[in-house]
C-alpha cells in the first residue's frame, strides 16, 4: 500500500457492504411492486415520488447536500476535500417501464449511494465532490421523450420544450412535476460534473 492510500484510508479491506445495498433496492423495489415480482414505478407519479423521497432520504442519511433541477433530476453532492473541483459523479434512473424489473437504473443509483456510504464508513474524504444523480423520465414510459432529464442536462433538450409534453390523459411535465414536489429550481446542467 502507497503512502498516500495509506493516509486517505484506503486499503484492500475498503469493500460495500453488500446486504445493506441488496436491503436499500429491496426496500426500493417495494414501492409500486407488481405481483409478479417486477415494478410498476411511471415518471412523476405519485409512486415516482415515493422513490424520490426515499433516494432524498438514503442520500442525506449518508450525509449529502441535495439539489433538483428544473426538469426534476436530483443530484446528491458529498463534499470533497477541494469542494471547489468539478464533482465525480454517478447515477441512473429510478423510474420504470409498466413491467419494470427490480434493477434497471435502479441499481446504478443505490450502487453510487453505497459507494458513499463505504467512504464514510471508513473515514474516506475524496479530493473532488462526488455526486449521485437521478434523471427524471429516463425510460419514457409516460412522457416522450426518453432520457428526458439526461438529455436535458446534456442540453440536448429544451426545457419550455419538455415542461409541455403530455401523458395519455392530458397531464403536463410541469402540472406532474409540481403535483409530486419536484420541478426544482437548480439550473439545468450546472455544475458540469468533471467526471461521470
Amino acid at each position: 500500500m502507497s503512502n498516500t492510500q495509506a493516509s486517505a484510508g484506503i486499503g484492500h479491506d475498503v469493500r460495500i457492504n453488500g446486504s445493506r445495498l441488496w436491503d436499500t433496492l429491496m426496500r426500493l423495489a417495494a414501492i409500486g411492486a407488481t405481483p409478479k415480482g417486477g415494478v410498476c414505478r411511471l415518471a412523476l407519479t405519485d409512486l415516482d415520488r415515493q422513490g424520490r423521497d426515499f433516494f432524498v432520504k438514503e442520500a442525506e442519511a449518508a450525509g449529502c447536500a441535495i439539489r433538483v433541477d428544473a426538469i426534476g433530476n436530483i443530484f446528491a453532492r458529498r463534499r470533497g476535500r477541494n469542494d471547489s473541483l468539478p464533482a465525480v459523479m454517478t447515477g441512473s434512473h429510478i423510474d420504470t417501464q409498466p413491467t419494470g424489473g427490480k434493477f434497471d437504473g435502479n441499481y446504478g443509483v443505490f450502487a453510487g449511494i453505497e459507494v458513499l456510504r463505504t467512504l464514510n464508513d471508513h473515514g474516506i474524504v475524496t479530493e473532488a465532490p462526488l455526486e449521485v444523480a437521478v434523471w427524471t423520465n429516463e425510460e419514457g414510459s409516460r412522457f416522450v421523450p426518453v432520457m428526458m432529464g439526461s438529455g436535458a442536462f446534456i442540453g440536448e433538450f429544451v426545457l419550455k420544450d419538455l415542461l409541455v409534453q403530455t401523458d395519455r390523459e392530458g397531464i403536463s411535465v410541469k402540472d406532474a412535476l409540481e403535483a409530486i414536489g419536484y420541478a426544482g429550481s437548480a439550473p439545468i446542467g450546472d455544475p458540469r460534473p468533471g467526471a461521470y
